[in-house]
Protein backbone atom coordinates (compact mmCIF):
# COMPACT_ATOMS: atom_id res chain seq x y z
CA UNK A 1 0.00 0.00 0.00
CA UNK A 2 1.27 3.34 -0.69
CA UNK A 3 1.17 6.35 1.50
CA UNK A 4 -1.44 7.20 -1.59
CA UNK A 5 -3.74 4.60 -0.78
CA UNK A 6 -3.30 5.07 2.61
CA UNK A 7 -4.24 8.81 2.49
CA UNK A 8 -7.67 8.04 -0.10
CA UNK A 9 -8.50 4.80 2.70
CA UNK A 10 -8.64 7.19 6.01
CA UNK A 11 -10.20 10.06 3.47
CA UNK A 12 -13.16 7.58 2.82
CA UNK A 13 -13.56 5.82 6.11
CA UNK A 14 -14.00 9.55 7.71
CA UNK A 15 -15.83 10.99 4.84
CA UNK A 16 -18.34 8.04 4.92
CA UNK A 17 -18.78 7.85 8.69
CA UNK A 18 -18.99 11.24 9.01
CA UNK A 19 -21.77 11.02 6.70
CA UNK A 20 -23.33 8.12 8.58
CA UNK A 21 -23.66 10.12 11.40
CA UNK A 22 -24.96 12.83 10.25
CA UNK A 23 -27.78 11.24 8.74
CA UNK A 24 -28.25 8.74 11.34
CA UNK A 25 -28.85 11.87 13.94
CA UNK A 26 -25.64 11.20 15.57
CA UNK A 27 -25.30 14.48 16.51
CA UNK A 28 -27.86 13.80 19.26
CA UNK A 29 -26.43 10.50 20.34
CA UNK A 30 -22.63 10.04 20.45
CA UNK A 31 -21.53 13.04 21.56
CA UNK A 32 -20.40 12.76 25.08
CA UNK A 33 -20.67 16.06 27.70
CA UNK A 34 -19.18 16.61 30.51
CA UNK A 35 -21.34 18.02 33.59
CA UNK A 36 -20.17 20.71 35.96
CA UNK A 37 -21.29 19.90 39.89
CA UNK A 38 -23.35 22.59 41.57
CA UNK A 39 -22.12 24.43 44.81
CA UNK A 40 -24.54 25.59 47.05
CA UNK A 41 -22.90 27.58 49.95
CA UNK A 42 -25.26 28.58 53.07
CA UNK A 43 -24.09 30.94 56.11
CA UNK A 44 -26.09 32.81 58.46
CA UNK A 45 -25.10 36.00 57.29
CA UNK A 46 -24.99 35.64 53.18
CA UNK A 47 -27.38 34.55 50.39
CA UNK A 48 -26.54 31.05 49.49
CA UNK A 49 -24.40 31.03 46.54
CA UNK A 50 -25.42 29.09 43.21
CA UNK A 51 -21.98 28.11 40.46
CA UNK A 52 -22.67 25.80 37.23
CA UNK A 53 -20.30 24.99 34.56
CA UNK A 54 -22.63 24.00 31.80
CA UNK A 55 -22.47 20.70 29.67
CA UNK A 56 -19.46 20.51 27.42
CA UNK A 57 -18.60 18.43 24.44
CA UNK A 58 -14.95 17.06 24.34
CA UNK A 59 -12.81 17.64 22.02
CA UNK A 60 -12.59 14.11 21.72
CA UNK A 61 -15.17 12.54 20.07
CA UNK A 62 -16.19 10.09 17.42
CA UNK A 63 -17.51 13.26 15.40
CA UNK A 64 -14.44 15.06 15.28
CA UNK A 65 -12.36 11.71 14.86
CA UNK A 66 -14.08 10.89 11.46
CA UNK A 67 -13.66 14.71 10.40
CA UNK A 68 -9.98 14.46 11.26
CA UNK A 69 -9.63 11.77 9.11
CA UNK A 70 -11.28 13.17 6.43
CA UNK A 71 -9.49 16.44 6.00
CA UNK A 72 -6.23 14.28 6.43
CA UNK A 73 -6.79 11.50 4.19
CA UNK A 74 -8.20 14.22 2.09
CA UNK A 75 -5.17 16.78 2.35
CA UNK A 76 -2.29 14.02 2.17
CA UNK A 77 -4.12 12.04 -0.63
CA UNK A 78 -4.10 15.34 -2.84
CA UNK A 79 -0.48 16.65 -1.62
CA UNK A 80 0.73 12.89 -2.71
CA UNK A 81 -0.87 12.47 -6.23
CA UNK A 82 -0.84 16.36 -7.44
CA UNK A 83 2.54 17.66 -6.01
CA UNK A 84 5.75 17.01 -5.88
CA UNK A 85 5.66 18.20 -2.01
CA UNK A 86 8.59 16.44 0.01
CA UNK A 87 6.83 13.11 1.60
CA UNK A 88 7.35 14.59 5.69
CA UNK A 89 5.94 17.91 4.05
CA UNK A 90 3.12 16.51 3.32
CA UNK A 91 2.77 14.74 6.15
CA UNK A 92 3.24 17.79 8.12
CA UNK A 93 0.30 19.34 6.18
CA UNK A 94 -1.95 16.46 6.33
CA UNK A 95 -1.81 16.84 10.10
CA UNK A 96 -2.47 20.11 9.85
CA UNK A 97 -5.07 20.12 7.95
CA UNK A 98 -7.19 17.06 9.84
CA UNK A 99 -6.53 19.17 13.17
CA UNK A 100 -8.14 22.38 12.02
CA UNK A 101 -11.04 20.28 10.33
CA UNK A 102 -11.39 18.52 13.79
CA UNK A 103 -11.29 22.00 15.63
CA UNK A 104 -13.90 23.40 13.20
CA UNK A 105 -16.25 20.44 13.76
CA UNK A 106 -15.25 20.85 17.47
CA UNK A 107 -16.26 24.47 17.66
CA UNK A 108 -19.62 24.21 15.48
CA UNK A 109 -20.76 21.20 17.91
CA UNK A 110 -20.01 23.32 21.03
CA UNK A 111 -21.30 26.49 19.76
CA UNK A 112 -24.00 25.95 17.82
CA UNK A 113 -25.20 22.25 18.39
CA UNK A 114 -24.69 22.42 21.70
CA UNK A 115 -27.56 23.98 23.71
CA UNK A 116 -26.54 24.65 27.94
CA UNK A 117 -30.31 23.80 28.60
CA UNK A 118 -29.15 19.60 28.43
CA UNK A 119 -27.19 19.48 31.31
CA UNK A 120 -30.08 21.10 34.07
CA UNK A 121 -28.28 20.24 36.81
CA UNK A 122 -30.89 19.58 39.98
CA UNK A 123 -29.26 21.80 42.24
CA UNK A 124 -29.82 24.93 40.61
CA UNK A 125 -33.19 24.64 41.30
CA UNK A 126 -32.73 23.76 44.81
CA UNK A 127 -35.52 25.44 47.14
CA UNK A 128 -34.09 25.43 50.44
CA UNK A 129 -32.25 28.73 51.49
CA UNK A 130 -34.25 30.72 48.60
CA UNK A 131 -34.30 34.09 49.15
CA UNK A 132 -37.06 36.24 48.50
CA UNK A 133 -39.72 38.53 49.50
CA UNK A 134 -43.50 37.80 50.11
CA UNK A 135 -46.03 39.62 47.61
CA UNK A 136 -49.21 38.36 49.71
CA UNK A 137 -48.94 38.46 53.49
CA UNK A 138 -48.95 34.96 55.24
CA UNK A 139 -51.41 35.10 58.18
CA UNK A 140 -51.14 32.90 60.72
CA UNK A 141 -51.15 29.20 59.96
CA UNK A 142 -52.34 30.46 56.33
CA UNK A 143 -50.57 30.64 52.99
CA UNK A 144 -48.87 33.54 51.07
CA UNK A 145 -47.07 34.02 48.10
CA UNK A 146 -43.55 34.26 47.81
CA UNK A 147 -41.57 35.69 44.29
CA UNK A 148 -38.02 35.18 44.26
CA UNK A 149 -35.47 35.08 41.74
CA UNK A 150 -33.71 31.20 40.81
CA UNK A 151 -31.75 30.35 37.63
CA UNK A 152 -31.94 34.06 36.18
CA UNK A 153 -35.42 34.48 36.07
CA UNK A 154 -38.27 35.48 38.90
CA UNK A 155 -40.35 33.24 40.20
CA UNK A 156 -43.50 33.11 42.28
CA UNK A 157 -44.43 30.08 44.67
CA UNK A 158 -47.19 29.59 47.38
CA UNK A 159 -45.30 30.11 51.13
CA UNK A 160 -46.07 29.51 54.52
CA UNK A 161 -44.44 30.51 57.68
CA UNK A 162 -42.00 27.46 59.05
CA UNK A 163 -43.13 27.98 62.47
CA UNK A 164 -46.74 28.72 61.75
CA UNK A 165 -46.84 32.49 62.37
CA UNK A 166 -48.08 35.30 60.57
CA UNK A 167 -45.27 37.15 58.44
CA UNK A 168 -46.19 40.78 56.52
CA UNK A 169 -46.27 41.48 53.12
CA UNK A 170 -42.87 42.88 51.87
CA UNK A 171 -40.70 40.66 54.45
CA UNK A 172 -37.59 39.12 53.38
CA UNK A 173 -37.59 35.60 54.11
CA UNK A 174 -35.47 32.51 53.28
CA UNK A 175 -36.89 29.14 52.54
CA UNK A 176 -36.16 26.57 55.00
CA UNK A 177 -37.93 23.82 53.16
CA UNK A 178 -39.96 23.09 50.37
CA UNK A 179 -42.71 20.54 50.19
CA UNK A 180 -45.36 19.58 47.42
CA UNK A 181 -44.82 22.92 45.90
CA UNK A 182 -45.16 25.53 48.98
CA UNK A 183 -41.97 26.79 50.07
CA UNK A 184 -41.87 27.01 54.24
CA UNK A 185 -39.87 30.02 55.21
CA UNK A 186 -38.73 32.02 57.81
CA UNK A 187 -37.73 36.18 58.37
CA UNK A 188 -34.29 36.78 56.80
CA UNK A 189 -34.38 39.29 59.82
CA UNK A 190 -34.55 36.54 62.44
CA UNK A 191 -31.91 35.19 61.18
CA UNK A 192 -29.14 38.01 60.54
CA UNK A 193 -30.85 40.84 62.50
CA UNK A 194 -30.23 42.83 59.77
CA UNK A 195 -32.70 43.27 56.74
CA UNK A 196 -30.70 45.48 54.86
CA UNK A 197 -27.68 43.32 53.96
CA UNK A 198 -30.37 41.70 51.44
CA UNK A 199 -32.87 44.34 50.84
CA UNK A 200 -30.89 45.25 47.81
CA UNK A 201 -31.03 42.27 45.83
CA UNK A 202 -34.84 41.62 46.77
CA UNK A 203 -35.82 44.59 45.73
CA UNK A 204 -34.33 44.23 41.94
CA UNK A 205 -36.75 41.59 42.46
CA UNK A 206 -39.99 43.67 42.52
CA UNK A 207 -38.76 46.31 40.16
CA UNK A 208 -38.51 43.28 37.31
CA UNK A 209 -42.60 42.82 38.20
Amino acid sequence: MTWADFYLVCFVVGFFLSLMMFLAGGLHLHIPHFHGHAVHIQTAHAAPAHGTTGSQVSPFNLITLTAFLAWFGGTGYLLTRHSVIWFWAALGVALLSGTGGAAIIYVFLSRVLTSPDEALDPADYEMVGVLGRLSMPIREGGTGELIYSQAGTRRVCGARADDGSAIPRTAEVVVTRYERGIAYVRPWSELTGDESEFGESVNEIDRSR
